[in-house]
């Protein structure tokens, strides 16, 4: 996680990809535009599933995939602007200038960065970040998702 001060965190367990999911969607109806989310977690624990549902929850009804290979899916009929970034294959930052990252940071909609450590010097102060970890002693689905975000924002999931 990246380092911010005066933040809240939250820790919510699931133990489906459903509850997953409606976590996301609770998320999501908090959602103001400008908002930046930064989703981290280890291949393979659900951050697809989260955005799924973070778009659901903006009522996105397009197929929602991880945009690994493309970097970048805009979403424009939802309530709000949803620009969903997989910076996995990024290799240096530099090269997120070349698709107007600096235009969806501080456009009108809410973007959500998955590997987004990658990209770390580009990103504003104020985020909402979003840690999602497996226990496998607890369940092949059961995950523990930690919400960190500036305590002004008062968010309530």
């Amino acid at each position: 996680m990246i380092n911010r001060l005066q933040n809240v965190t939250i820790t919510k367990e699931t133990s489906t990809p459903e509850e997953t999911k409606e976590l996301a969607i609770s998320l999501a109806k908090e959602a103001k535009a400008g908002d930046v989310i930064l989703l981290h977690g280890d291949l393979g624990v659900g951050k697809t599933v989260f955005s799924q549902g973070f778009a659901q929850g903006l009522k996105i009804a397009e197929p929602i995939q991880s945009p690994t290979f493309t970097i970048l899916q805009e979403y424009d009929e939802g309530t709000l602007p949803f620009y969903h970034f997989d910076v996995y294959r990024i290799s240096d930052p530099e090269e997120m200038y070349e698709i107007g990252f600096q235009d969806y940071l501080y456009g009108n909609g809410v973007c959500l960065i998955e590997w987004a450590s990658k990209v770390e010097e580009l990103l504003p102060e104020e985020v909402i970040e979003i840690e999602i970890e497996k226990n496998l002693e607890k369940g092949f689905d059961y995950r523990m998702i930690t919400i960190t975000y500036p305590e002004e924002r008062n968010i309530n999931i």
